[in-house]
């Protein structure tokens, strides 16, 4: 089958693979209809974290069921799936304690499991998440990073008519904006530097639009908030830089959630490490997707809310290409040569 692998540092291929075939008898293969590439695909593709040479790539993916295992009830040939690409230990303290999303063992499936950059993958029949008819084959490509945003929203305690801040219109940030309305905030503040992205922003529901390149972004918060600052504050561009100034958006009492991971040290200012002590904050990590029972109430809850239309992914999605095209699209991500929203693969064309 057609495939992207991962052999090295910033060294992908498109190639043929071997098919995935039923081993277990709880085996589901899918053939994928659409895949995007996750920020965390970057990332490994550019400093290489877990993975093993020359594995499929990829995890965030839709398909139909082409074939299933022996004890494979609930889930037949020709259904339309999304996979949950997460593998937890179920034995760790962590696990054992219902915790799931901080397994000591958690990966995804493009790590150590052949991942979804390829026409068909093989995910166990846990791992496999219905998708109605009225949700198309790539917004169902995007329940993976949608469940990862409910997930950190679920720590919270905001309640409806709060006023949200989210610090990155990424694919995550862009999320985490319709989130945010779902959840009840009456106002949502988007902060960015690129007024492009500012302007998805807006078409997903922002309410404010703040480049951080004019004043500084607590300047501007404040004065749309009174003085006061915002209820809950979402870190989801993942940069030094702003993992320091979000700390200075909520009001008093506030909560800050991190959705991005910065891939270089944090060196937090006084001005705004002292928010967190003297204004009382609440500062939540937030790590994947699932919880228990496994997959969790991200994955059900998201899948409703986007055949609601609640969840609208089409504006997130900048490219929709062929797999051919992989590693010339991973080489013009890492190097800038083109601005990018979602990238989305569609295995059979091409």
């Amino acid at each position: 089958m057609k495939s992207l692998r991962l052999y090295g540092n910033q060294d992908i291929r498109f190639e043929e693979a071997d098919k995935p075939v039923i081993e277990k008898a709880d085996d589901v293969i899918i053939k994928v209809k659409a895949v995007g590439i996750c920020g965390s695909d970057i990332s490994r593709f550019s400093k290489l974290g877990p993975y093993v040479e020359g594995n499929v790539f990829g995890h965030e993916f839709s398909g139909e069921v082409a074939e299933v295992g022996s004890e494979v009830e609930h889930i037949k040939v020709g259904d339309r799936v999304a996979g949950c690409p997460t593998f937890y230990c179920g034995e760790c303290e962590s696990c054992r304690k219902g915790e799931l999303s901080r397994c000591e063992n958690l990966h995804v499936m493009g790590a150590y499991h052949p991942g979804a950059f390829a026409e068909y993958a093989k995910l166990p029949a846990e791992n496999i998440v219905p998708i109605p008819d009225n949700v198309d084959y790539e917004t169902a490509a995007m329940v993976e990073p949608s469940a990862v945003v409910v997930h950190g929203f679920y720590r919270t305690t905001m309640q409806p008519g709060a006023e949200v801040a989210v610090m990155g219109c990424g694919n995550i940030g862009l999320l985490a904006i319709q989130w945010a309305k779902i959840f009840g905030a009456k106002k949502v503040y988007a902060i960015d530097i690129d007024d492009s992205k500012l302007e998805v922003a807006k078409e997903v529901g922002a309410d404010v639009l703040i480049n951080s390149l004019e004043k500084p972004p607590h300047e501007q918060i404040l004065e749309h908030t009174n003085d006061a600052g915002v209820d809950v504050a979402i870190e989801s561009a993942g940069s030094p830089i702003t993992s320091a100034q979000v700390f200075a958006l909520p009001k008093k009492g506030g909560q800050v959630v991190f959705m991005g991971i910065p891939y270089a040290d944090i060196n937090i200012e006084r001005f705004y490490f002292e928010k967190i002590v003297r204004n009382e904050l609440t500062v939540l990590g937030s790590w994947n997707a699932i919880s228990a029972p496994f997959p969790g109430k991200e994955w059900s809850t998201t899948v409703h809310y986007m055949s609601t239309g609640q969840i609208n992914v089409k504006p997130i999605i900048s490219h929709r290409l062929p797999l051919a095209e992989g590693p010339e699209t991973f080489d013009r991500i890492i190097n800038r040569k083109e601005s990018f929203g979602k990238v989305m693969f569609y295995p059979e064309e091409g």
